[in-house]
């Protein structure tokens, strides 16, 4: 069974994110929560939100613990824009864009292989 989190509307810009979730993807969830914990930037608070979120999911849904979950899929999706114009040079206008992302985490339970 998968348990799953978003977070719509994050101030950040997912190319700025995307890089930070291609480190924790697939990897078990204490890990991934142990090292956004230590990652020395405020742009990893709202993952490991989100990702402890899933994880309080699957606690409260089906008393599964947080070491038994691994991340199966994550994705970081261009949210709305906003556009405001500052003045420039020589009369002109300069367009700023202020970006947010969506942002989306499926857990998954690992299971152990018997061979």
């Amino acid at each position: 069974m998968s348990f799953v989190a978003k977070a719509r509307r994050i101030p950040l810009s997912p190319y700025k994110v995307r890089p930070l979730v291609d480190v924790i993807r697939g990897k078990n969830v204490q890990y991934a929560l142990a090292w956004l914990a230590t990652y020395p930037a405020k742009k990893a608070l709202p993952l490991s939100k989100m990702v402890a979120s899933a994880a309080a999911n699957a606690k409260h849904l089906r008393n599964i613990e947080a070491s038994d979950l691994f991340i199966k899929e994550i994705r970081i999706d261009q949210g709305p824009m906003l556009r405001y114009y500052k003045a420039g040079a020589m009369g002109r206008s300069g367009i700023y864009r202020k970006r947010f992302c969506h942002m989306e985490v499926v857990l998954e339970q690992a299971t152990e292989k018997v061979v």
